[in-house]
C-alpha cells in the first residue's frame, strides 16, 4: 500500500507551498489558478495595502523556513550518502569522528537560529502596528465605521452620517466604503467573540465583548470583496459572512444620501388586482447546504450590486401593500427597524430600511433575489441553524406563513431599495 496517495489534488496542494516561495519567478495569476489559490477569499490576490503588507510578511517567513529546509536537507543528504552502509562490514565499522560539544558548531547554530528569528520578528512587529491603525500621514483622511458582530450577522454603523431622529446610518452584512481612502473600523461584539476578516483587504482581528479593537483597510479601486467571521462563535459560525463594497467617491456619496432616506413606499394604483387573486406555488425543497447564489452574481458581483439599487419595473403595488401589512401582523417589526414603517423599531435583527438594495441576505449567505429571500423567510432554521429569527421569532411567536403570504412579504422586502 502506498504511504502517500499522491492524487492530482493532493499533489497540487503539496506544491502550493513551494510555488508560493517562487512567486518572483512565477509572476501572473496562472499559477494561483492552477493551484486553486485564486478564490473569492484568496490571500494571494490582495487589493489593499494592509493585505499586501501581510502577504509580504508571509513570503519572508516562507523564504527563511525554506532556506532552513534546504540547509538541513542538504546536510542530511550528505551524511546519508557519505556514511551509507554498503555491506555487512560497513554496518559494524567504527563510527566516524563525532562533532558533539564542538563550540564552533553549537555557537554557529545558535547564531543562525537567532538571526532567522530576527529576520522574521522585525517585519512581524512592524506589520502588527501597521495593521492596528491608519498610518499617521493618512489619519486625517480616514473614514470611520463601527462593525458589531452578532450571532450570526454583522452590523455596520457610520458615525459621520447622522440621520435626524434615528442616530447613525446603519447597514447590515454589507460594508460599503469609499475606494482609494483608508477606512478605520472599530470592532465590537454584542454576544460572544467573533473575528473580522476580509482576506483581500486585511487580516483577521477579534471582536471581543466589552473590549475595543480596531482594524483599518483600504480598497485601492472599486470592487466587491468577500469577508467572514474567522472565530468559532456557535452553531452557524461557518455561515456568518459579509461583503465589502468599495465605490468611487461620488458613487459612495450618492449611496450614503440614498441610505439616509426613509424606506421606499410603493402606492397601490386604483383598481389594482387584489391580494386574494395572487397565486403562489409551494416552495421547492432545498438540499442541505445547497448554494443560494446564481452564476451571474458570482461572475460580476459589483455589477449585480449596482443593478439591485434600481427599483424593479415589474413589481406589484397591491402585493407589496399586503406584504407591508403582514410585516406588522407577523411581528417582524418587533425585531427589525424599517425607517418609515410605523412601529418598525426593533433592534434584535438587522435594519431592513433598504434591504432590497443589498446583494446578499441571511448574513451574507444567500443572494438577494425573490427565490432565495422566500427560501429564507419560509424556514430560517433550515438555512442557518440556531439563528434568533428562527428560535426567538418563529418558534416563540408560533409564526406560520402561507405560500401567498411568503410571496407578499418577499415583494415588500424587495421593494425596499
Amino acid at each position: 500500500m502506498a504511504l502517500f496517495p499522491l492524487t492530482s489534488t493532493f499533489a497540487r496542494r503539496a506544491l502550493a507551498g513551494f510555488a508560493a516561495l517562487a512567486v518572483p519567478l512565477l509572476s501572473g495569476c496562472s499559477w494561483q489558478s492552477w493551484l486553486g489559490l485564486d478564490g473569492k477569499q484568496s490571500t494571494f490576490q490582495v487589493e489593499g495595502p494592509v493585505a499586501r503588507d501581510q502577504l509580504q510578511l508571509f513570503y519572508i517567513t516562507c523564504y527563511v523556513t525554506f532556506a532552513i529546509f534546504i540547509i538541513v536537507g542538504a546536510i542530511l543528504a550528505y551524511a546519508t550518502l557519505k556514511f551509507w552502509a554498503h555491506s555487512d562490514a560497513d554496518e559494524h565499522a567504527e563510527p566516524p569522528p563525532q562533532g558533539h560539544g564542538n563550540p564552533l558548531v553549537e555557537v554557529g547554530l545558535i547564531g543562525a537560529a537567532v538571526l532567522a528569528l530576527v529576520v522574521i520578528a522585525i517585519p512581524t512587529l512592524k506589520g502588527i502596528w501597521y495593521t492596528y491603525d491608519v498610518p499617521a500621514e493618512s489619519k486625517a483622511d480616514a473614514y470611520e465605521v463601527v462593525a458589531t458582530g452578532y450571532q450570526w450577522w454583522f452590523k455596520f454603523e457610520y458615525p459621520k452620517e447622522q440621520i435626524a431622529g434615528a442616530g447613525p446610518l446603519t447597514c447590515a452584512n454589507e460594508l460599503v466604503i469609499p475606494a482609494g481612502r483608508p477606512v478605520r473600523i472599530a470592532l465590537r461584539s454584542m454576544d460572544v467573540m467573533h473575528s473580522f476578516w476580509v482576506p483581500k483587504l486585511a487580516g483577521k482581528v477579534d471582536m471581543i465583548p466589552n473590549r475595543a479593537n480596531f482594524i483599518w483597510l483600504k480598497a485601492e479601486h472599486p470592487g466587491y470583496f468577500w469577508g467572514q467571521c474567522a472565530e468559532f462563535c456557535g452553531e452557524s459560525h461557518a455561515v456568518m459572512r459579509f461583503r465589502v463594497v468599495a465605490l468611487g467617491p461620488q458613487e459612495f456619496r450618492d449611496w450614503v444620501e440614498h441610505q439616509a432616506q426613509p424606506a421606499r413606499s410603493v402606492a397601490a394604483a386604483q383598481g389594482a388586482l387584489s391580494f386574494a387573486h395572487v397565486a403562489a406555488a409551494p416552495i421547492r425543497a432545498y438540499a442541505p447546504n445547497e448554494a443560494g447564489v446564481s452564476a451571474a452574481y458570482e461572475t460580476a458581483p459589483l455589477d449585480s450590486w449596482r443593478a439591485r439599487q434600481l427599483p424593479n419595473e415589474s413589481e406589484d403595488p397591491a402585493l407589496i401593500a399586503r406584504g407591508r401589512a403582514l410585516f406588522s401582523e407577523k411581528t417582524c417589526i418587533s425585531c427589525h427597524t424599517v425607517r418609515g414603517v410605523p412601529g418598525a423599531m426593533g433592534i434584535t435583527g438587522p435594519d431592513l430600511t433598504h434591504v432590497g438594495a443589498r446583494s446578499s441576505i441571511a448574513g451574507g449567505l444567500l443572494e438577494n433575489n425573490s427565490e432565495q429571500l422566500r427560501r429564507w423567510i419560509h424556514n430560517p432554521g433550515a438555512v442557518k441553524p440556531g439563528n434568533k429569527m428562527w428560535v426567538t421569532g418563529y418558534l416563540v411567536n408560533n409564526i406560520h406563513l402561507a405560500s401567498d403570504e411568503e410571496l407578499a412579504l418577499v415583494a415588500f422586502l424587495q421593494s425596499l431599495k
